[in-house]
């Protein structure tokens, strides 16, 4: 329980919950970015 306590109340811990929402929202756009470049490259190729 105090590491809950500490995350939600400290400053430090804050941050690392920031970094890890940011990652999170990181990963998410970079997977849609790929996903719809590697769609649009497949569409191009074929005759």
């Amino acid at each position: 329980m105090k590491m809950l306590t500490d995350l939600f109340s400290t400053d430090y811990g804050l941050m690392s919950l920031a970094v890890i929402g940011f990652m999170v929202v990181m990963a998410i756009y970079f997977l849609r970015v790929f996903l719809g470049l590697m769609d649009e490259t497949g569409k191009s190729t074929k005759p």
